[in-house]
């Protein structure tokens, strides 16, 4: 097989990426529709994306360690097909039961294409490559939460709710091409890592014990999950609080990634300027910012359009430039691990988007005021986070491990 140059690498793993947005942004314009077939309420559909996410971050601990012992292209692979079927068994569902079920099936597939395509830059680049290629992984990744409400409403408008779920079938069935014709594995064999689940739980051990790479993680969902809460809220934020309609989810989510692939775009051209933690300083000056104007503006004014979306588009700025940079820190922890160490990160992160779908936005779904307070206190959080790091002084780990065991 031909090595992939570096931008059709890049775009594959941004197509794998955006797997899990497609995902959980696709369905939205749909709750309606879901909601009135299966005689549910909405926040019974919010917990489909709840249980999607918990099955996503649940399965990520063990697609790492397996990322790290199979090769990276094995799990994007496997977990694809894995996906296809979950997909179809939404789209063919005839029951809220029957659809939870195959969610958490969907759930416990996308993560496989997260993890290990992360690993894989990072196996390739070093660490001001990896960031700037991060950032182009960004960029194209942040395109999935702008156009996948736009797609999932003009497709319920046409061929109705289950057309939404088709549709992954076949965006996920040419991703699955393209990895299986086009991208090379990137992890050597003498640097594969033992399966056994002695030495899993060691790796997991020495993750649970790095003040740095904990510190980190937890931030990433801190402020990732400022952002999530807008996106789990979304069909409240469009249909109670705008008085929009299905086909309006664009007004809320372009400003948005616009934000973001700006932020990773700037990312990119600082990684060989600036140290990554001026990086990250500046990532987290936006965050805070912007979070301080959404507080402001829904204590102040009534809900408007253009009030509710510059704060939250300062916001996704800020996650732009911080993400790659983040990224490449938390992995270069354990450089012999690296598909563990991005699948911690990837539990962390869904895990914490799952208890905000599940119990933050619908507690926090009544007034904009809330949704902007409970942001507030994720940021505050991810800065008490930062300050900590200076302090932690941890080594990477950078023992072989015994790939016998």
């Amino acid at each position: 097989m031909k090595s992939t140059p570096a931008k059709g690498l890049t775009i594959i793993i941004a197509m794998m990426s955006m797997i899990g947005p497609f995902t959980i942004d696709t369905y939205l314009p749909s709750f309606p529709a879901i909601e009135a077939e299966f005689g549910i309420s909405r926040a019974l559909l919010s917990q489909s994306l709840a249980f999607y996410l918990a099955a996503f971050a649940i399965s990520t601990l063990v697609l790492g360690p397996l990322s790290d012992r199979l090769g990276r292209r094995q799990v994007m692979l496997g977990t694809l097909l894995f996906y296809i079927a979950a997909s179809f068994g939404c789209a063919m569902a005839t029951d809220y039961n029957s659809f939870l079920m195959f969610r958490l099936l969907q759930g416990a597939a996308a993560g496989g294409g997260l993890v290990a395509g992360r690993a894989m830059i990072r196996d390739i680049y070093s660490p001001q490559n990896a960031q700037k290629v991060m950032s182009r992984v960004m960029m194209l990744f942040g395109l999935a939460p702008a156009i996948a409400p736009i797609i999932g409403g003009w497709l319920h408008d046409a061929f109705g709710w289950h057309s939404v779920f088709y549709f992954l079938v076949l965006y996920s069935a040419l991703v699955f091409v393209l990895v299986l014709t086009q991208l090379p594995e990137t992890l050597a064999s003498h640097l594969r890592q033992s399966f056994h689940p002695v030495n899993v739980a060691r790796v997991y051990g020495r993750t649970l014990v790095h003040g740095r790479f904990q510190s980190l993680a937890f931030m990433v969902a801190c402020y990732f999950g400022g952002m999530f809460l807008y996106i789990a809220a979304a069909p409240t934020v469009i249909f109670d609080f705008m008085q929009l309609e299905s086909t309006d989810f664009a007004i809320l989510f372009i400003p948005m990634v616009a934000g973001m692939i700006g932020g990773a775009w700037l990312s990119g051209q600082l990684a060989h300027r600036w140290p990554q933690r001026r990086t990250l300083t500046l990532a987290l000056t936006l965050m805070t910012l912007g979070t301080l104007l959404n507080t402001a503006q829904t204590l102040l004014l009534p809900p408007m359009i253009i009030s509710m979306i510059v704060p939250l588009m300062i916001y996704t700025c800020g996650i732009g430039i911080a993400m790659p940079a983040m990224m490449v820190m938390s992995m270069d922890c354990f450089p012999n691990n690296r598909g563990t160490a991005s699948a911690v990160m990837g539990f962390v992160q869904m895990l914490g988007n799952a208890l905000i779908a599940s119990l933050a936005v619908p507690l926090l779904s009544q007034h904009p005021s809330h949704l902007a307070l409970g942001q507030t206190a994720l940021i505050a959080i991810a800065l008490v986070l930062w300050w900590r790091i200076p302090a932690q002084q941890e080594k990477p780990h950078s023992e072989t491990t015994n790939t016998n065991v």
